[in-house]
C-alpha cells in the first residue's frame, strides 16, 4: 500500500526590524547575502492565499522538509511537503497549472521525457530543474546480522528475473537463486530477502539502471548483447523478479529500516541519508569493494550514486507566495553549501562550480530542456 507522509513548516511571521536583524546579523554565510536578504524579505506576504505545495520523492523528502522549516522559521511561510515517490510527484506536478496543483516536485532521478512531454501537454512549461546534490543507493542490513560485500554482478544475479544459463550462455531461465552463497560462496549462507522501492520511486529507478545494468553488463554474453540490441538487453537488466525475494517496501524508508532491525537476515535498498541517519540500527554494505560513505560517493568511488533534483514552475512564482524565495533558501550556501545544514542529515554537495549554476538558474528563474 502506498504510504504517505505529510509533514508541514511552521513558524511566527517576525516584525521587518527582526528580520533584518536576523539576516544581517552573520554577513559570512551566502543566506546573508544582499540577494538572500532581498529574497526573504520579498517573500513576507500574507501566505493564507496559497501554501507552498511541495510532492515527490521520499528520498529527498528529509531535505525538502529540513528547508521547509528553516525557511519558515525566518519567513512565516507554511510549505506542506509529501512524499509520493519520484514518478508519483512527476505526475501530480504535471497535471497543470492552478492553486490546486503541486508547486514543486523532488524527484532522486532526472525527469523523464515522458514526464517532460507530460508536462508540456498539459501546459505546464517554463520548468526550472534545481539539482541538489548526491546521493549513493546503500545495500543495508541490521547492524548485528553478517557484514555484506557483494559485487554489482551479485546484484544482478540476486534480483533479476531472468538470468543466463552461464557467463557465456544467454539462454535465459527463470532466477534460480534463493541463497545468497548459490551465488557467490563469499556471501552469507542465507536466503535472499531484500526489501526496496515500489515501482513509483525514483530510488528504485535509478537501483535498477545503475546497480542492475551495471551488474548485468559485467556478463560477458549480455555485455555482447547490450551492444547489439540494447532494449532487450534493458528488459533483462532492469526486470526485477517477482518470486518474494524481492518485497516492495513502500515509500516510507524509516519503516524499511525498521523492518530490517525486526529481521536480521534480510537487506534494504535506499537512499545513502537513511543510512547515514540510522548509524545505530543498520550498517551500509560494500559494493565492488567501496564502502558507502560520504567521502566515496563525492568522488564517485562508490558505484552505485546518483544525483538529486527538485523541478519548479516557473508560471507559479508571483501566485505562490514565497515560492522562488524557498528554492533561493534551498540552493544557499547556508542549506546546500558544504558544511549546510543539509549536509548534516545526508546531503552530498554538488561542486562549487555546480551550485553556482543552479542557483543562478533559481536567480534568473531559467527553464530547461530536455
Amino acid at each position: 500500500m502506498k504510504m504517505f507522509k505529510i509533514a508541514s513548516a511552521y513558524a511566527l511571521t517576525v516584525s521587518l526590524t527582526a528580520l533584518l536583524t536576523a539576516c544581517g546579523g552573520n554577513t559570512n554565510t551566502q543566506s546573508s547575502t544582499e540577494t538572500q536578504s532581498n529574497a526573504i524579505e520579498s517573500a513576507k506576504v500574507d501566505t493564507r492565499v496559497k501554501d507552498i505545495r511541495i510532492v515527490g520523492s521520499s528520498t529527498v523528502y528529509p531535505f525538502s522538509t529540513k528547508v521547509a522549516q528553516e525557511f519558515g522559521n525566518k519567513t512565516g511561510f507554511k510549505v506542506v511537503v509529501e512524499s509520493t515517490g519520484s514518478g508519483g510527484g512527476h505526475k501530480l506536478f504535471c497535471d497543470g497549472n492552478g492553486p490546486e496543483t503541486a508547486d514543486v516536485t523532488n524527484s532522486s532521478r532526472r525527469q523523464k521525457k515522458s514526464e517532460f512531454e507530460m508536462c508540456t501537454e498539459n501546459g505546464v512549461e517554463g520548468v526550472i530543474e534545481v539539482k541538489i546534490g548526491y546521493d549513493g543507493i546503500v545495500i543495508a542490513n541490521a547492524i548485528d546480522a553478517a557484514p555484506i560485500d557483494m559485487r554489482l554482478k551479485d546484484i544482478y544475479l540476486a534480483f533479476a528475473k531472468q538470468v543466463p544459463v552461464s557467463d557465456t550462455d544467454c539462454t535465459l531461465q527463470p532466477n534460480p537463486y534463493t541463497n545468497w552463497q548459490d551465488i557467490n560462496p563469499d556471501l552469507p549462507p542465507q536466503t535472499i530477502e531484500a526489501y526496496g522501492p515500489p515501482p513509483t520511486s525514483g530510488t528504485r529507478d535509478a537501483f535498477v539502471e545503475i546497480a542492475m545494468e551495471g551488474g548485468a553488463k559485467t556478463i560477458p554474453c549480455l555485455a555482447v548483447l547490450r551492444k547489439n540490441d540494447k532494449k532487450a538487453f534493458g528488459n533483462i537488466a532492469h526486470t526485477l523478479r517477482e518470486d518474494g525475494k524481492w518485497i516492495d517496501g513502500g515509500e516510507n524508508d524509516n519503516a524499511l529500516v525498521q523492518t530490517l532491525v525486526n529481521t536480521p537476515s534480510a537487506i534494504g535498498v535506499f537512499g545513502y541519508s537513511f543510512l547515514d541517519q540510522n548509524t545505530d540500527k543498520i550498517k551500509g554494505g560494500y559494493v565492488d569493494g567501496a564502502e558507502p560513505s560520504f567521502e566515496n560517493i563525492s568522488s564517485g568511488v562508490y558505484p552505485v550514486s546518483r544525483s538529486l533534483y527538485f523541478y519548479l514552475k516557473k508560471d507559479h512564482v508571483g501566485k505562490t507566495p514565497g515560492l522562488q524565495e524557498y528554492a533561493l533558501e534551498f540552493t544557499s550556501e547556508e542549506a546546500s553549501g558544504p558544511g549546510g545544514y543539509l549536509e548534516d542529515i545526508g546531503l552530498v554537495p554538488l561542486t562549487d562550480a555546480e551550485r553556482a549554476k543552479v542557483r543562478a538558474d533559481v536567480e534568473n528563474l531559467r527553464a530547461y530542456s530536455q
